[in-house]
């Protein structure tokens, strides 16, 4: 490393340094009312430090001596017992990711994650899949909104899911202290009250994604076209949608069935986002489907292939302004994996998946102060290396590499979102039916021109 090289990691150093103690000063000021007590509110300011300092392990007992604690008690009363508006703190987390982070072309990422525990007292738990592990096991699964835009990633909200035979057991209920008013929800009705909240409260969001759990839901995707929300949302290849067949008749037909009748020249090669390895690069093609949802509004599928193993796809159902195109689409569909890097982030940096408590009240508690201490982190990575970028050598191409983003010690990894990608749209359009006319749907072997005001009129002959 040459001596500007080092010159520059000091500087970033000492800029990160400074943003991180004004960050937590302002973040524990914003919180500040949701603790009556003030004895509360000083330790969850230490909470929040020792959970953004290098911890081997953010339990009680380490937590505790980082706080200058002699005995977890003051620790573990924060999480079980100490009164305060948890749900009133995640709301703060909420707003302080859109006041720091938003952005109007900003997405929303819903997603999963499975939390490994033994016995059966801890609340929601049982033996179920978790893509933690990778098989099914002991354990509880948290639901989770997360935010990505052109300045940064952070959560939104948490829900931990309560599986039926739990919402159904009044003794186990009652010893997890779960609200009388908790009731069974399914993974993608916990995704539709974090959104709608999201949504009330004003945070900018052009779309939403997910995955097959999500997209494969009739119900959230009818409640986001019904209020207007674009979305891209993965669906399994036998997810099946409305055409129409010789006779004019609508006929169901799955998505990877109708991803093989395309045609080469419908495919074009677009980056999904940068990866560990560089861009994530694959062939991607969109049929529009033959429906007007609302004015100005759209349905499509879209199918990603890979380059080395074409017969490997994927499947998107979208929904959103007519307009749209591919390379629109894709980079919305990217996102998805934003949730996946984030979750293990906060594994990693701030003990999301470190807790010892057992109670509904203690996991909400401990998930949304860990959920907080992650967006300071991203917070103020974004703006550090806004610092940097303006200053005279321009150092956070460079610097951003060489941070963990573990601690104060060091910068957290600028992701960024897909730059813009100036290519022709290529979508393949199915004949929408228009307005008023006959409700006899156009064969499935028509296909029309579409309009892009970035590539002008493109007609593919496809036979479906």
């Amino acid at each position: 490393m040459t001596t500007e090289q080092m010159r520059d990691l000091e500087q970033a150093h000492q800029v990160w340094v400074g943003q991180w103690q004004a960050q937590l000063e302002a973040l524990h000021g914003r919180i500040a009312a949701r603790f009556k007590r003030l004895e509360v509110r000083e330790r969850v300011r230490h909470f929040l430090a020792a959970l953004l300092d290098d911890v081997e392990r953010k339990n009680s007992w380490q937590m505790a001596e980082q706080m200058g604690e002699a005995h977890p008690a003051g620790v573990q009363r924060l999480l079980r017992t100490a009164k305060w508006e948890v749900d009133g703190v995640r709301d703060d987390l909420r707003g302080y990711v859109s006041d720091e982070l938003g952005d109007p072309e900003g997405v929303g990422v819903v997603d999963e994650t499975g939390f490994l525990k033994k016995g059966r007292k801890s609340v929601g738990v049982k033996r179920q899949y978790s893509g933690t592990a990778g098989r099914v096991e002991n354990s509880q699964v948290g639901v989770f909104l997360a935010y990505s835009s052109a300045n940064g990633r952070a959560f939104l909200d948490r829900r931990l899911h309560l599986p039926e035979e739990w919402a159904k057991d009044a003794v186990r209920r009652a010893e997890a202290g779960v609200p009388t008013d908790v009731r069974f929800a399914t993974k993608p009705e916990l995704a539709e009250q974090m959104l709608a909240a999201a949504f009330a409260a004003g945070v900018p969001m052009a779309w939403v994604t997910g995955d097959e759990v999500y997209g494969n839901a009739s119900g959230l995707r009818a409640w986001l076209e019904a209020e207007d929300h674009p979305y891209v949302l993965a669906v399994a290849t036998t997810h099946e949608v409305w055409l129409a067949g010789t006779d004019a008749e609508p006929v169901a037909v799955a998505v990877g069935i109708l991803a093989e009748a395309l045609p080469e020249r419908a495919w074009m090669r677009l980056s999904a986002g940068e990866g560990s390895k560089g861009p994530r690069l694959y062939d991607w093609a969109c049929v529009r489907l033959p429906f007007l949802p609302t004015a100005g509004m759209a349905k499509w599928v879209l199918v990603r292939r890979s380059i080395a193993k074409p017969d490997e796809r994927a499947y998107y159902r979208v929904f959103g302004p007519v307009e749209t195109t591919l390379p629109q689409m894709v980079r919305v569909a990217g996102q998805r994996w934003v949730i996946e890097e984030v979750i293990e982030r906060a594994k990693g940096e701030v003990g999301l998946d470190q807790y010892e408590v057992r109670t509904w009240e203690g996991w909400h508690r401990h998930i949304t102060l860990a959920l907080l201490a992650h967006a300071l982190l991203e917070v103020t990575r974004a703006q550090t290396n806004t610092a940097l970028a303006t200053g005279e050598r321009g150092t956070s191409s460079y610097l951003d590499p060489l941070y963990s983003g573990r601690t104060p010690s060091g910068l957290a990894p600028s992701d960024g979102t897909t730059p813009p990608v100036d290519l022709p749209p290529g979508l393949v359009s199915v004949a929408a039916r228009p307005s008023g006319e006959s409700s006899r749907l156009p064969s499935a072997a028509a296909v029309a021109p579409l309009r892009s005001p970035q590539s002008g009129p493109r007609c593919l002959n496809v036979s479906l």
